[in-house]
């Protein structure tokens, strides 16, 4: 039996829609997807005598996917908008523009590809987009035909304008855009969930920059960047891509080839977004770092109401671009077919709060910003109570602003019940989200004190998001409180190599080596951090404990005197002094630490623990449990209590931590 006799053995049948004046821009597509080993039915198979619109009619109703040619004169043409139309209506359209010309109202919800400046030679970059955005559409995997490979160009071609109601904007400037929080499109879903097996030992790699805010109001920044960060969150879930970091990926002050070759990638993704009250237009290009070749660019225009699935066509068109490298074909089909949506939403009003608030959050410029980023969060749940992501991030500020009540155990702990049960709600709503697993593992954890409730959420957020620094840097850090040491090295590593220019993040591995105890990487940790941020807070007192774990109690005293964060500058210096024979110093230290930071239980218990008040020291842990502080969570692994370890009192209270 011919393949023509078994449908299912048949090759896809493609619809092309042009205007006859276009037929020389036309033909250099037909050729490309018969070449492709697609059945392409346009005009020119009509035969004489045949039933003009039964033909058509019966062609374009049982095509695989309709391919469209915008151009300055189909735009115009009744006979192309009908049979785009068509297409639409059957989700199967695929348009390309072939002279730069914008698809009619009506159409531009969908990704336009241009090929204006194509050549129409089959083994160019635009030739190999247009195959992949077709197959795409429909179902097709490639045929065993040989591979088109992607022609060298070192020079850029000249910027082409495209221009629609009075707006002109160069696809060079106009770069990156658009997006939602309906990530995991795609073949993301299926590199994320293992539909691929183990990823390459070589993983692409790349940075995604910020969007540049071209909406003419700077106080819409935070849209611009919001999307930026979501379609990083989007790619960063693939193992085959090595995404480096939000804060690595915006320091400012380098041009973006210095940025990505300081993060040590080969690709940088950048762009921009323009927006009005009806509609966003963004645009996307990716460009190779060795030698600035323009490896894919295309814009999108959509509705304000939809603007969300630009990031899933940008995440996988990238993804594809790249990936394509390491990955058959049949790897790219099996992945697409596993479209997915985690935590996202459709309501532009709960999207615009959850990105007003997350550059609340970012900010981070303490309580005030908190709250603030809070009632955005809130916002966003009334707005559409089943955005997961949104849940997660209320509990995440909840939780902050827990940590900042000092005085009102009462009020601390109604914050984390709350950040518990808004995160409970998240993961119940998606539990693929790794920031609501991270949310709630944080909340049982710093809240309840609960390690044995906390495990198996931050073991899901790693699992989720094995590719994102912030994820791992939470999870390390909370490995790190426990006994698994040696996983936690691992893991901060990782996120250095993702994350090599955040102060944070090697403040954390300043840190996970303190429990570690290994106090020459501590210092070269924290004086990375401190060059990075010289007003980092505790870092300094990380510093001053390895010093005083190192015998030298001068270089301990110094540190002290530089901490920003008077709790740990004073509980640093009160150890420091008492090991230098400063006895009047080291009390006043203590008096003042006691004074001005009355739920300081847990630092106080250090300072009397190295002064050899064991029994003390053990009432003041006491209490700190009783209070559910957060500073318990040192308790394990904390060289300042090693002269408590052979209490029992000590021993009871590691085991009703869990630890």
């Amino acid at each position: 039996m011919s393949g023509d006799d078994n449908p299912s053995l048949a090759p896809p049948r493609l619809f092309i829609s042009y205007s006859r004046t276009d037929l020389d821009r036309a033909r250099p597509v037909i050729d490309l997807l018969e070449q492709g080993g697609f059945d392409v039915w346009w005009d020119g198979r009509l035969e004489g005598g045949e039933n003009f619109l039964q033909t058509t009619e019966n062609a374009l109703e049982t095509c695989a996917c309709v391919v469209v040619l915008w151009s300055a004169t189909s735009v115009n043409s009744h006979w192309v908008r009908d049979e785009a139309q068509r297409g639409r209506e059957r989700e199967c359209l695929v348009p390309l523009t072939i002279d730069g010309t914008f698809a009619p109202l009506g159409f531009r919800q969908f990704q336009l590809l241009d090929i204006s400046g194509w050549d129409g030679k089959p083994d160019s970059a635009e030739a190999a987009r247009i195959l992949v955005a077709v197959r795409a559409k429909a179902g097709e995997a490639s045929p065993p035909a040989a591979p088109v490979q992607r022609r060298p160009d070192p020079v850029l071609p000249a910027p082409t304008v495209q221009q629609t109601g009075g707006l002109a904007l160069s696809r060079r400037t106009l770069m990156i855009g658009g997006a939602g929080v309906v990530g995991g499109a795609g073949l993301l879903g299926a590199w994320q969930f293992g539909l691929l097996g183990s990823p390459a030992s070589a993983a692409m790699s790349m940075v995604v920059l910020p969007f540049a805010n071209e909406t003419g109001d700077p106080e819409k920044k935070y849209f611009s960047d919001g999307l930026s960060r979501e379609l990083r969150s989007v790619l960063a879930r693939n193992p085959r891509l090595k995404v480096a970091a939000p804060a690595s990926s915006s320091v400012e002050g380098e041009d973006d080839f210095a940025l990505g070759r300081k993060l040590g990638v080969a690709h940088v993704l950048r762009g921009s977004v323009q927006r009005d009250m009806a509609s966003v237009r963004v645009g996307a290009e990716l460009v190779a770092v060795e030698d600035g070749e323009v490896l894919w660019s295309d814009s999108f225009d959509r509705a304000l109401e939809n603007p969300f699935a630009v990031q899933s066509e940008i995440a996988e068109t990238v993804a594809l671009e790249l990936v394509a490298q390491i990955a058959s074909d049949t790897e790219a089909k099996q992945s697409l077919a596993a479209q997915r949506e985690i935590g996202g939403t459709q309501s532009v009003a709960a999207y615009e709060a959850f990105l007003r608030g997350f550059a609340l959050y970012e900010l981070s410029a303490g309580d005030e910003t908190d709250r603030a980023a809070l009632v955005q969060f809130d916002s966003a749940t009334a707005a559409d109570p089943n955005y997961a992501a949104a849940h997660a991030m209320r509990s995440t500020m909840l939780a902050a602003i827990a940590n900042n009540v000092s005085s009102d155990q009462s009020e601390t702990r109604r914050l984390f019940d709350e950040a518990v049960a808004a995160a409970e709600r998240a993961v119940a709503i998606e539990k693929r989200l790794a920031r609501g697993h991270l949310a709630l593992g944080f909340a049982l954890n710093n809240g309840r004190l609960d390690r044995t409730a906390a495990t198996p959420h931050y073991r899901a957020a790693e699992e989720l998001a094995p590719g994102d620094a912030d994820v791992l840097r939470a999870v390390a850090s909370f490995h790190a409180y426990g006994a698994d040491q040696a996983l936690a090295v691992k893991m901060i590593a990782k996120v250095l190599e993702l994350d090599p220019l955040n102060a944070r993040a090697f403040r954390s591995a300043g840190y996970i080596a303190l429990f570690a105890r290994d106090y020459p990487k501590v210092i070269a940790d924290m004086e990375r951090a401190l060059a990075l941020n010289p007003s980092l807070a505790s870092a300094q007192f990380a510093v001053a404990i390895a010093r005083l774990m190192e015998g030298d109690a001068a270089a301990a005293l110094k540190a002290a005197e530089a901490e920003t964060g008077e709790a740990y500058a004073l509980t640093a210096a009160a150890i420091a002094k008492h090991r230098l024979g400063d006895a009047a110093g080291a009390d006043a230290a203590m008096a003042r630490l006691s004074e001005a930071f009355d739920d300081s239980h847990y630092q106080q218990a250090e300072v009397l623990a190295q002064r050899g008040a064991t029994a003390e020291a053990l009432t003041r842990l006491e209490a700190a449990y009783a209070a559910r502080d957060p500073g318990m969570l040192w308790t394990h692994n904390d060289p300042l209590l090693d002269p408590l370890r052979g209490e029992a009192r000590f021993k009871d209270l590691l085991i009703r931590l869990g630890s």
